[in-house]
């Protein structure tokens, strides 16, 4: 009991201090000193500083990529009011004449193609010619110095993908954006030990190539189409989706605070390839801080080279969902995973938690599943012999706001983070 009413407490306290928000204009704040990796060196200020003349309110996706490309890296402030979507004409507005789906499914069912060799010919080219449509309509880019929000509750971005691609101080606050939906994923009979599987585009976000950015209190999930309501072709779900928030390509200085990952695959990627050691070796720099995430399958993250801060979020798993893997331990990284909670259903170990990609140490320390303090690497190592994981990161971070206990985690992320939480 005294430890409910301290969990009590805090979440009235921190509650009362983004209350508070309420009449402040959010596209104006920075991201405070000392917060996670984005606070590094200059910090991250995103448009705050524009002028009258480069903040726009925005209704529309063609509004939202015109405000987006006014003024070049001038500072900009872009408020989104409302829902805007991406892909209101539909799947078929991108198509391209001459494609069949039930075409293409004929021509490369592995009765016919076989699983020796990837998919060729005039279907597969209709594909891919479609596909380049609808990449070009959903990707849009974001510029230096802006600052992107979510006017009051309710807003954000359907289907689009926002490229936050070699450019410096971005914040994106206050949104929810569901996950784009590939209307043209690709057959791969090589794929999944030569069984084939259906291969997806678009990340919801993408940081590439870029430096000192903040999400923050976003809502990041596949909305109308979870994978649960995808068919199958082909023998194979016919998988629609890709990552929600992917941090690759040498991007650097990033913190991710109070979000809401929900009902996903394949989350969050630091670091997209084993060979990119040239240049992500030394960047990769990523603090996630009071996120919580729920009816994740795996990568949250998984991390390449890079040094990832991990405290005070909430991992739920629930008990009809599929589940790989919180943590994924990939080449050259350092993990530092510390004061986390997990909510796991019976059934499921905390060994899973963990998930050995390759060789690379880890520090995993004051984590409670189930409100039980756990040593995961001990319980991976007891459980999984075959992955054994090394501790001992390397680093110890030191940008870092108010640390909560981990007992009290639970309370304090699900009750504030995601979109919607500020006002």
């Amino acid at each position: 009991m005294a430890v409910l009413i301290g969990c009590t407490a805090l979440v009235l306290g921190v509650t009362g201090a983004s209350a508070q928000a309420h009449g402040r204009d959010l596209g104006r704040e920075v991201l405070a000193a000392g917060d996670g990796w984005a606070s590094e060196g200059t910090g991250t200020t995103g448009g705050s500083a524009a002028d009258s003349a480069h903040v726009y309110t925005v209704t529309t996706w063609e509004e939202f990529k015109t405000a987006l490309k006014d003024g070049g890296d001038a500072p900009k402030i872009v408020r989104v009011k409302g829902v805007i979507d991406a892909v209101s004409r539909g799947c078929d507005a991108f198509a391209v004449e001459g494609y069949d789906f039930q075409q293409y499914l004929a021509d490369y069912d592995p009765a016919v193609w076989g699983h020796d060799t990837p998919v060729s010919g005039e279907q597969e080219d209709l594909r891919d010619a479609s596909a380049d449509n609808q990449g070009r309509a959903i990707r849009v880019n974001v510029p230096s110095n802006t600052t992107i929000v979510g006017v009051g509750k309710g807003s954000g971005i359907l289907g689009g993908s926002l490229q936050i691609k070699g450019v410096d101080n971005v914040i994106l606050r206050n949104l929810t954006v569901e996950a784009p939906i590939d209307c043209f994923p690709q057959w791969d009979p090589t794929d999944d030990n030569k069984t084939g599987a259906w291969n997806s585009e678009y990340d919801g976000v993408v940081v590439y190539g870029s430096t000192h950015v903040w999400l923050d209190h976003n809502t990041f999930t596949d909305g109308r189409y979870p994978d649960s309501s995808l068919p199958s072709y082909l023998g194979k779900i016919y998988q629609q989706h890709d990552g929600l928030v992917d941090i690759v390509r040498a991007a650097n200085h990033v913190t991710v605070s109070w979000n809401s990952f929900k009902n996903h695959d394949k989350t969050m990627l630091i670091g997209n390839s084993d060979s990119a050691a040239a240049t992500d070796a030394g960047k990769l720099k990523v603090t996630l801080h009071h996120n919580r995430f729920e009816g994740i399958v795996e990568r949250a993250p998984r991390v390449r080279f890079g040094q990832v801060d991990s405290y005070n979020n909430h991992f739920v798993v629930t008990e009809d969902q599929k589940f790989g893997y919180v943590f994924g331990i990939g080449i050259e990284s350092r993990l530092y995973a510390t004061d986390n909670a997990f909510s796991l259903p019976p059934g499921v170990s905390a060994a899973r938690t963990l998930k050995k990609w390759k060789e690379a140490p880890l520090t995993a320390e004051n984590n409670y599943v189930n409100g039980k303090l756990t040593d995961l690497i001990a319980v991976h190592n007891a459980e999984i012999p075959e992955e054994t994981l090394q501790s001992g990161a390397g680093w110890t971070p030191t940008l870092r706001t108010k640390v909560h206990s981990p007992q009290a985690v639970p309370w304090i992320v699900d009750a504030l983070a995601g979109a919607d939480r500020l006002y």
